[in-house]
């Protein structure tokens, strides 16, 4: 398996190449923004003349971590402070090795082992972790493994208190965090949703707040797979394939009409085209008649979860959000993209946004299939693999 990213990459966490020589040095240079998906290196050295490659992403908006899991399993960082967090050359952080499991905020990164769970303060220099604490050792018929941010008797937040508790009647089944607001997946297939509301990303009709999780009841009755969060927006894909979106659609996050997107596009072809701007002088179009008329209807805030179809001819398989974009990846193995794509985060090989869902035509042309997507605020890594491997994955 392989992994590609695209987009922001200011601090070098998609990947970091020297150009710039300053005496007798070279300074690495940044490519801040990176709109054709590239392959990130997928080795790393253990310092034992073998190598690992990575399994898993976990993406902030200044850092990305990789665990790399053949043989003795253990954590990389790329992007900000990234030398220092790592050990010497390269090597991933010594601390991680047996690590099972990775979650990462922009000011920490939890590591989840066997025995204990450790939190790490990116801030900070220090080479013990700021939080941790013991778990039982996972045992056959206690239910499945719980995957980050949960934790037993509930979960990591981004920001303190770190660690929240969770009812235990919730039964959750997998956890997805914003920097305001969580949506939970429970063993049945329900949601819930709690923390900010103002801008109908909780999907519960209205822009209020939650302290508490509450059920989606919108999606009562039909079990979902797959939860994602994004700045201000949500998602949700369901046992069947679908793909359900509500909150903000500002920057046409949510794929449904986004009246900022429209006018940029039409203001944009206009100046391409060099068509003149009606002045006074110029007769108004006609107006159709009463029943003639088709007036577009644009989003701004979806506060109830609406269905979105991406394409009728396949069914989507996962799906993550950044701040202002969102990923989905399809059982035929496509990656489609829309949303907010100043930094080419879209993977479109344009610095353009969409409010239409576009599937990412480079992975196809290399005769590659997606099988994974990982959304940081303003990035996007896919892990793909090729055509031939994808039907023992998809």
């Amino acid at each position: 398996m392989r992994w590609f990213g695209f987009g922001f990459n200011a601090f070098g966490q998609i990947f970091v190449h020297e150009t710039l020589t300053k005496g007798d040095r070279s300074e690495p240079v940044e490519e801040v923004k990176v709109s054709s998906p590239t392959e990130i290196s997928s080795r790393v050295d253990r310092g034992d003349g073998c190598s690992q490659t990575d399994a898993q992403i976990r993406a902030s908006w200044s850092r990305r971590a990789s665990l790399h899991v053949d043989g003795d399993s253990r954590v990389c960082l790329a992007g900000f402070e990234a030398a220092i967090l790592n050990d010497s050359c390269g090597m991933p952080m010594k601390e991680s090795r047996g690590c099972r499991d990775v979650f990462l905020s922009e000011s920490y990164l939890t590591l989840a082992f066997a025995d204990r769970i450790e939190i790490w303060d990116l801030q900070k220099k220090e080479r013990t972790p700021s939080w941790s604490v013991e778990i039982k050792t996972h045992s056959e018929g206690s239910g499945p493994p719980l995957n980050l941010p949960l934790v037993p008797g509930g979960y990591i937040a981004t920001q303190p208190p770190l660690r929240r508790s969770l009812s235990p009647h919730l039964r959750a089944k997998s956890l997805a965090l914003s920097a305001g607001h969580a949506i939970l997946l429970s063993a049945s297939g329900a949601v819930y949703t709690w923390g900010l509301g103002s801008h109908g990303q909780l999907g519960h009709g209205g822009l209020t707040s939650e302290e508490e999780p509450r059920a989606v009841e919108a999606l009562w009755g039909m079990p979902m797979s797959c939860v994602a969060a994004g700045g201000w927006h949500s998602v949700c894909v369901s046992d069947g394939g679908d793909l359900y979106v509500w909150g903000w659609n500002e920057s046409g996050q949510l794929g449904l009409p986004s009246r900022g997107l429209r006018n940029a596009s039409q203001q944009q072809k206009s100046q391409q085209a060099g068509a003149p701007c009606q002045d006074a002088s110029t007769p108004p179009t006609e107006d159709p008649q009463e029943g003639e008329k088709h007036e577009e209807v644009f989003i701004t805030i979806q506060a109830f979860p609406a269905l979105m179809d991406i394409t009728p001819a396949c069914e989507v398989r996962t799906v993550s959000c950044g701040s202002h974009h969102t990923a989905a990846v399809t059982t035929t193995g496509d990656l489609y993209t829309w949303g907010w794509g100043d930094y080419g985060q879209l993977g479109h090989q344009a610095f353009i946004s969409s409010d239409e869902p576009q599937r990412v035509e480079f992975f196809r042309e290399q005769q590659m299939c997606v099988v994974d997507v990982v959304c940081g605020a303003w990035n996007t890594f896919a892990a793909v693999v090729k055509e031939e491997m994808a039907k023992e994955i998809l």
